[in-house]
């Protein structure tokens, strides 16, 4: 017994560095290395040019009034300051914008991940008849009717007529490119103590830690592209809509965090109008208890806590500047 006594402190002291290498794969900063395109290299500028052109242009909504943009604004976070989106149509959306940054790293997209890639996602809100309500059928003879367009298809693609994958690949390709890796978070992870703020400092061991954040909002884009039923008083049912799955009743997918101080309100409704609001929401253990993720529970955060959380997630901040196109006449 007195031998294991001895030996306990030098264990400890062997397995340190493996116990700190998994702590710091909990949250850290994305490699571009680690972005998995679709031709396994990285897209060229024409594609991305392109793809940029398409997110800016309301040809792509049946009435010629919205874009990509309208609801995933560059100027509000890749979202739309509104707690639902407004359809081309004059109607509210069931859902929150969510924003786009360092989607080329993630596995599903939409609030119910619907979409396993971001050409699946690129389609989705133009044929949607509550958001752009354009039929693909009807967008590729307006498209093809724009000499820029079908000269930049035929130059990107090799095609002599445009066709869906392609406005799909485009878009995504430009939405690849709203990367955010150089926060003061990030400065600080890479050996700069003083990026952050000693109360961004607290909130982070509060975020890993007392708060239990990382139990979801883990890995470089602080999400875990999965989903959970954080007990918010909404009747949408999220997840098990898609995959008929009850277990998944009222799950949505986990936000990344990343310039998620531009792009509230938060929540998939919407209902929470700051940062802070989340985190009070979260430090009561959700509102509405029936089906809850077994690890949404009351934080007993202090005033101060919850500021240091806000704090941190507002060290996350590296904004990305678009400037708006020139569209094709």
């Amino acid at each position: 017994m007195r031998k294991c006594k001895k030996l306990w402190p030098v264990l400890l002291l062997m397995m340190t560095p493996i116990l700190n290498l998994y702590a710091s794969e909990k949250i850290g900063t994305p490699s571009l290395d680690d972005i998995e395109y679709p031709d396994d290299e990285p897209h060229s500028h024409a594609e991305v040019e392109l793809g940029k052109k398409l997110f800016f242009d309301t040809r792509l909504s049946k009435n010629q009034t919205q874009s990509c943009a309208t609801c995933h604004n560059p100027d509000l976070g890749f979202s739309d300051g509104v707690s639902k989106s407004m359809g081309s149509e004059g109607k509210r959306v069931g859902r929150n914008a969510p924003h786009l940054y360092n989607l080329a790293w993630s596995s599903v997209f939409f609030w119910d991940g619907r979409a396993s890639t971001l050409e699946q996602q690129a389609l989705g809100p133009i044929e949607a008849p509550g958001e752009m309500n354009m039929p693909l059928a009807e967008l590729l003879p307006r498209l093809e009717a724009v000499p820029y367009y079908m000269k930049a298809f035929k130059t990107v693609y090799g095609v002599s007529s445009i066709q869906p994958q392609e406005i799909a690949r485009a878009i995504a390709a430009f939405e690849r490119t709203l990367i955010s890796m150089n926060s003061p978070f990030d400065k600080y992870m890479a050996g700069d103590k003083t990026a952050m703020i000693p109360s961004a400092v607290r909130g982070m061991k509060l975020f890993q830690g007392k708060a239990n954040c990382t139990a979801c909002h883990d890995g470089p884009n602080f999400t875990d592209d999965s989903f959970h039923n954080i007990g918010v008083a909404d009747k949408d049912k999220g997840r098990a809509a898609i995959i008929n799955d009850n277990s998944l009743s009222k799950a949505f997918k986990t936000p990344g965090l990343r310039n998620i101080v531009f792009s509230a309100p938060y929540m998939h409704d919407g209902s929470e109008k700051t940062l802070e609001d989340v985190v009070r929401f979260y430090n009561r253990g959700g509102d509405k208890k029936k089906g809850i993720d077994p690890l949404i529970k009351p934080l007993s955060l202090t005033e101060q806590e919850i500021n240091d959380l806000v704090a941190f997630m507002g060290a996350l901040t590296d904004p990305v500047v678009v400037q708006r196109p020139e569209l094709p006449k």
